[in-house]
């Protein structure tokens, strides 16, 4: 085969490879001109694992190019993505700063890093691992899971009081547990540890484990009146998503096939469209 061919060949390899693996940043995506009226230049998301893209691939680790906020991979239209199309400046300018395991004691924290980042967009979803403890008697208390919130929106309202600010509430783990417990493969991951508040003998009949699953369920919707009010009180530059996440119908076919947990690229794809709309761009 001529030289010429070989190396047509070894080019076209490496860009289905790419393709298929879904990382790195799209290229040049269409744009309309100048930016519009309000489109952010800088942007961080806020918040825990979920947020991280974690699990997202083919590995229990932070997966940040799949995120439904920050993600520039291939195969998430995140919200990065959409803003991209109407500002091309913002490229290179999404900042992560969710971390797995974060609970709302961390918000202000990584506010303060959103603020250094002369942030023009925030998103925040948290409130899943203040749920998902060892047992419901350690979940953060609602009261207490308010004055966290308030006091990372304080930060962002403070160093940045012209940011748009996104707070998406809590997606609905007692659903997950409803799809997922007659699943062989996803409560035989959960036995490892995942969500033991909600998710231990997660085939359990019995009325006390029935009681505890209630119990975190009532603390997140507790957790999402709290996010909605955090929001208002925070003034017009803040939107609640309305519900928009934990309305979400997650299936199995949309967390990935580690920890039957978090989502995967199709449920971090599902994420990006639910919130979207929220965000006020459109």
């Amino acid at each position: 085969m001529p030289r010429r061919w070989v190396a047509a060949v070894a080019c076209l390899l490496a860009l289905v490879a790419l393709a298929c693996e879904g990382g790195g940043e799209a290229g040049p995506r269409p744009s309309g001109g100048s930016p519009a009226p309000g489109t952010p230049a800088v942007m961080a998301a806020l918040g825990d694992s979920i947020s991280t893209g974690f699990g997202s691939c083919l590995m229990l680790s932070s997966c940040e190019r799949n995120s439904w906020s920050t993600g520039d991979g291939l195969r998430v239209d995140s919200h990065y993505q959409r803003l991209l199309d109407r500002n091309p400046k913002l490229r290179g300018a999404a900042h992560n700063h969710a971390k797995p395991g974060a609970r709302a004691a961390a918000l202000a924290g990584q506010a303060e890093a959103a603020v250094r980042d002369r942030a023009d967009y925030v998103t925040v979803l948290i409130g899943a691992n203040d749920a998902c403890r060892d047992d419901v008697a350690a979940m953060t208390p609602a009261a207490t899971f308010r004055k966290q919130v308030d006091e990372g929106l304080r930060v962002l309202r403070t160093g940045r009081p012209k940011a748009r600010v996104l707070v998406v509430s809590v997606p609905d783990l007692y659903r997950l547990w409803e799809v997922g417990h007659t699943d062989s493969r996803a409560v035989r991951a959960w036995g490892h540890g995942v969500c033991p508040a909600l998710l231990a003998n997660a085939t359990s009949t019995a009325p006390a484990d029935a009681a505890r699953r209630a119990k975190v369920r009532d603390r997140i919707d507790a957790y999402n009146a709290q996010l909605k009010s955090a929001c208002r009180a925070y003034g017009s530059r803040c939107r609640y998503d309305g519900g928009a996440v934990h309305r979400v119908r997650f299936t199995l076919d949309l967390v990935n096939a580690l920890d039957w947990f978090h989502p995967n690229v199709a449920g971090q794809d599902r994420l990006a469209d639910a919130t979207w709309g929220a965000a006020g761009f459109d």
